[in-house]
């Protein structure tokens, strides 16, 4: 086993200074990974990076980033349409890797991804890692032991977040760290608030719930541009979907993926109704399954107060599974699930047909969950 990893950071703007940078600079992880160099295309952010939070190499390419010996693990915090092709460059090169959501934007990339990962003997965690959390395990285990009867429906999704992004302090300040393009956000491939965002509830939804067997939707764009400093952006992706998934035996999901309005259901928390029971968000009755100041397993001391700790656990995860091999529950697999709902709710959409989900994966069975409260 080796002591110390080297993380490799790709992309030095919103995600990679709040999910990797600002973590792994913390003292308390530095006996077991290290940030060994960061790239960024945009000439100068990935030097201000390095400089900001001790990083020991910055390069302009990923390509260099690659070639550096101290780089064990690579962590793709670049638009996602790259992740695919950044994903596969990082795998021949022998790096294990960890994919921000989401991994990639159609279900043939993950499956070459997977395949060759397994083929060079590298190891992939893809985020989110919803099912880390106990509370999401706490809500599986009400399924699994049927206490809410006969599941019946659920619902759950986003809305309105494409304004955040234009207004997130990465976005509004002067500098080369605080002054990131949003632009990809809303092109192809990977943007929208599917791959973005709603991705979140598709993991936490199929990770209490299991796979699901079919989808079909109807979706659309109500913002055709964007400005941002004056730049006019012609959106090319679909800002308003809604999905209907079929998890068999009439047990039906309603996913909504909006532009506008506050969300239905309690942040990416499903609402899932039985005969029996209801859960609302992470409360089943009046028993509220997430408890006061409860995180995921690597979560403690100031990583609790920084954003994005659920990053930092997955990328916690790969960590520990390359250095003392405990695979984690945050799988390429799952994540290739997900990717098949979107990538197949758009095709429903434009064909008009409901769509058979042609990928599964295997959720957390029940021996292994947190037990109840």
């Amino acid at each position: 086993m080796k002591e110390r990893l080297g993380w490799g950071v790709a992309g030095a703007g919103a995600i990679g200074i709040r999910c990797a940078l600002s973590h792994f600079s913390q003292p308390d992880v530095q006996d077991r990974a290290f940030l060994a160099a960061v790239c960024d295309p945009v000439p100068g952010r990935a030097e201000a990076a390095a400089k900001k939070f001790g990083v020991a190499a910055h390069y302009l390419t990923f390509e260099e980033l690659l070639a550096d010996p101290r780089v064990d693990m690579v962590t793709l915090c670049s638009p996602i349409g790259l992740h695919y092709e950044q994903g596969m460059k990082a795998v021949e090169a022998g790096k294990h890797v960890h994919f921000n959501k989401t991994m990639t934007t159609t279900v043939a990339e993950a499956d070459r991804l997977i395949a060759r990962a397994a083929e060079k003997g590298v190891k992939l965690v893809a985020s989110p890692g919803q099912m880390l959390f106990p509370h999401n395990q706490r809500l599986r285990r009400l399924i699994l032991e049927g206490t809410l009867g006969r599941l019946a429906w659920a619902a759950t999704g986003t809305a309105g977040v494409g304004e955040y992004h234009m207004k997130e302090e990465f976005r509004t300040g002067q500098d080369i760290l605080t002054d990131v393009n949003p632009s990809w956000y809303f092109k192809k491939p990977g943007g929208g608030p599917q791959y973005d965002v709603t991705v979140y509830c598709l993991h936490t939804l199929t990770g209490i719930l299991g796979p699901a067997r079919r989808v079909t939707a109807l979706s659309g764009m109500q913002i055709a541009g964007r400005d941002y400093h004056g730049q006019k952006i012609a959106c090319e992706i679909d800002d308003t979907t809604m999905l209907l998934l079929d998890f068999g035996d009439s047990f039906f999901a309603f996913v909504y993926a909006c532009v506008a309005g506050g969300g239905l259901t309690p942040g990416f928390q499903p609402n899932i109704y039985g005969t029996k029971g209801s859960i609302i968000g992470t409360k089943f009755r009046d028993q509220d399954m997430k408890k006061p100041n409860e995180f995921p397993p690597h979560v403690t001391g100031p990583h609790a107060a920084l954003r994005e700790f659920h990053v930092f656990e997955d990328m916690m995860q790969l960590t520990d599974w390359v250095r003392e091999g405990k695979p984690s529950i945050a799988s390429a697999e799952h994540a290739r699930h997900v990717i098949d709902i979107i990538e197949a709710g758009y095709r429903a959409a434009e064909t008009g047909q409901t769509q058979d989900l042609r990928t599964s994966f295997t959720p957390l069975p029940l021996d292994s969950l947190e037990s109840r409260l």
